[in-house]
């Protein structure tokens, strides 16, 4: 999730709700058909509309959707950054029937991204304002602090979020964003919740994160650079390596969250357009994922993208003045756990 992109509109949203808290689209299956990849062509392709799932609200004048990721029954959870204390800022959606309901809000939380634990199945959602992971019950209930505090002297502004098989986390730490410094992190967090680590820092606004198809390495983006770089582990939770991967040729659009197929193939998030770039591993652009020209008149971002698990129905948030939807697409590869934007 971006959030300096719009600096005064967001960022002066983001205080108020801080200020607020003080006072039909079917599943494909795996075997079924897709359009072929032109090797070295980057082709458009079309997204349609699912359902609008929310209005900008009047306290903060918009409504940024993030973090879709698939629950074990087949439904959506989504985030609504910017609802204000009382309004669902976690709903779960059944995009069959297009349907949704709130899950989760609470009087202060600025939620950017939603996963799942492979190590104890709650969700753990990002808190950008106030540094904090928080973990909920399947179910939306029992919300528990899981961390807080300094990471090396320092808050954090969390943004998204990738867990590695064993279920420890690891978080684009957006730092820096609000003054235009490079002081962005990459952190690991050990599934405890007890021993925090920077893997990578001096970043410019880091914000999708998400490990790569065989778990090896990392792959995050920079929304003021508009840049993916990898990060290469060595197995004991430390960095192997790390190099700039792809430079994203956005124009005005910058960089937002990631997810990876199983082909290793990248689905770049776009902030600032609504539309998503989509990398094989080797960093040769394949497609570009496009709303119909009349909807983006009024839809601002596609910032994330989540793909039914091993099936290829790929399901993108998008939002702007018209308020924050579902759009789906054909993904050029199959599902998996990377496959939820983080």
């Amino acid at each position: 999730m971006h959030m300096r992109r719009l600096p005064l509109r967001l960022l002066a949203a983001l205080a108020t709700i801080g200020a607020l808290a003080l006072a039909g689209c079917g599943t494909q299956t795996a075997g079924a058909p897709r359009d072929p990849v032109v090797p070295g062509g980057d082709r458009t392709m079309r997204a349609t509309e699912v359902m609008r799932l929310t209005e900008p609200h009047e306290q903060t004048g918009m409504t940024p959707l993030e973090g879709p990721v698939f629950d074990e029954h087949g439904e959506l959870l989504v985030v609504d950054v910017t609802a204000p204390a009382g309004e669902p800022k976690l709903l779960r959606v059944n995009v069959r029937k297009k349907t949704s309901e709130p899950v989760h809000t609470d009087a202060r939380g600025t939620y950017t991204s939603a996963q799942f634990s492979p190590y104890d199945g709650r969700i753990y959602l990002t808190d950008f304002s106030h540094g904090e992971i928080v973990s909920l019950a399947p179910d939306g209930s029992d919300p528990r602090i899981f961390f807080s505090g300094e990471v090396d002297g320092a808050r954090m502004n969390p943004d998204d979020l990738a867990f590695d098989r064993e279920g420890n986390l690891y978080l684009s730490d957006s730092r820096g964003m609000s003054e235009g410094e490079a002081k962005g992190r990459v952190v690991r967090i050990d599934r405890a919740g007890k021993e925090a680590t920077v893997l990578a820092d001096g970043l410019a606004a880091p914000n999708g994160i998400s490990f790569d198809a065989d778990h090896r390495g990392l792959w995050f983006s920079e929304l003021t650079q508009n840049r993916l770089s990898y990060l290469l582990l060595d197995g004991s939770g430390g960095v192997a390596s790390r190099h700039t991967a792809i430079r994203v040729d956005g124009g005005i659009a910058q960089t937002d969250s990631i997810a990876v197929d199983a082909d290793g193939n990248l689905y770049q998030g776009l902030h600032g357009r609504p539309a998503m770039a989509v990398y094989d591993k080797y960093g040769e652009r394949l497609a570009t994922v496009e709303v119909p020209a009349r909807a983006a008149r009024r839809l601002e971002s596609a910032t994330n993208v989540a793909i039914t698990p091993g099936g290829t129905r790929a399901y993108m948030t998008v939002s702007g003045p018209d308020g924050g939807y579902l759009y789906s697409f054909a993904a050029l590869g199959r599902g998996i756990r990377q496959s939820n934007g983080g």
